[in-house]
């Protein structure tokens, strides 16, 4: 069933929590688009454009692509007719300062909700080697997929805590089923929007 509500959604967890997979079943529920930052990165990727090259040898390395050009695409991105009633972003923000950004390019508004996919470190880990090894991604070495926990931990745990004052924040555990993931978030998800929001 697809709601009729407006629906401006982050979901966020760690590298390798599964949140491309729930992120579509989200944006079809709430009948609104998917934002992947990652997305957007790697079709500039294939494609060799100028962004593409400056965004690869970032992720080659790691480390998390500027917040100016992020902000730019996302803003970008933003603007189109799709986005008018809602979006889901997966990928963005990661910062704090993101954060801000976002709130300025969404009118001052906030996010209606944010869904935090909760998932054990060792256990994404193994996911995404098991990734690397069966898609052939060059940048999933188990040195740099450990980076990644670490950059993530570190710059997007503040987040958390942000949100979770803002009153808009759903925990999930991310671990089992696509399906039974799924029903989590659905079921917070519900809970939330149906919420008043005090805006």
């Amino acid at each position: 069933m697809t709601e009729t509500i407006t629906a401006r959604l982050l979901i966020i967890g760690p590298p390798g929590a599964g949140k491309g997979t729930q992120a579509s079943r989200i944006a079809e529920r709430y009948g609104v688009p998917t934002i992947s930052t990652g997305d957007i990165f790697r079709a500039n990727i294939r494609g060799g454009t100028e962004l593409g090259r400056r965004v690869q040898a970032v992720i080659e390395a790691g480390e998390l692509v500027p917040d100016s050009l992020t902000n730019e695409i996302v803003e970008d991105r933003l603007a189109q007719p799709d986005a008018a009633n809602g979006f889901l972003l997966d990928g963005y923000p990661r910062t704090v300062d993101q954060v801000h950004a976002l709130d300025g390019m969404i009118g001052g508004a906030s996010l209606d909700a944010v869904v935090l996919l909760e998932a054990d470190t060792e256990e994404v880990v193994a996911r995404l080697l098991k990734r690397a090894e069966l898609e052939g991604r060059a940048d999933d070495t188990e040195a740099v997929i450990r980076h990644r926990q670490e950059v993530y931990a570190e710059q997007t745990a503040p987040l958390v805590e942000l949100f979770s004052e803002r009153g808009i924040l759903v925990a999930v555990d991310g671990l089992g089923s696509v399906e039974e993931v799924a029903e989590r978030i659905a079921s917070g998800l519900d809970a939330r929007l149906a919420a008043p929001t005090g805006r």
